[in-house]
């Protein structure tokens, strides 16, 4: 609901401060940088949940070569100081964490069923709660002279 309200707000301020062209442009750069080509579809991949309970996925496919790795999304988190060209590596030896993880062979795929299942959509978005953090208490101590 904050994110919401706050996308909205962002668009009435260009709004008011541009016009209805300028907001049409955003709009249509987002629909064109993500619309149905293919390599558009890992932003749905990674974070969209098509298993119950699976937060985020990763993709092993040959688009892997034209997106310098960005597939392998579950080893890109978990160790996000290794360099790209060195995911694959990762997994081969850290198969027994990776294989049971949910994954994707093909992000066309991915758009075919986000686009024609009616389970899917943008309420399968994953999304955290925020938790309001407390300050911890910091015992004062008594100055001693």
């Amino acid at each position: 609901m904050e994110y919401s309200l706050s996308q909205i707000s962002f668009d009435i301020w260009v709004l008011m401060q541009w016009g209805p062209k300028a907001l049409f442009y955003l709009f249509g750069g987002a629909i064109l940088g993500m619309g149905l080509h293919p390599s558009a579809g890992h932003f749905i991949a990674e974070h969209f949940e098509f298993v119950p309970g699976a937060e985020t996925y990763s993709y092993y496919g040959p688009m892997n070569l034209l997106v310098v790795n960005g597939g392998f999304h579950n080893e890109h988190h978990d160790f996000p100081r290794i360099p790209w060209t060195k995911l694959p590596e990762l997994r081969r030896i850290a198969s027994e964490f990776y294989d049971p993880l949910p994954y994707h062979t093909s992000y066309i795929a991915v758009l075919w069923r986000f686009i024609t299942d009616p389970d899917m959509g943008p309420h399968r978005r994953v999304r955290r709660r925020v938790k309001t953090l407390t300050p911890p208490e910091i015992p004062v101590r008594a100055r001693v002279e």
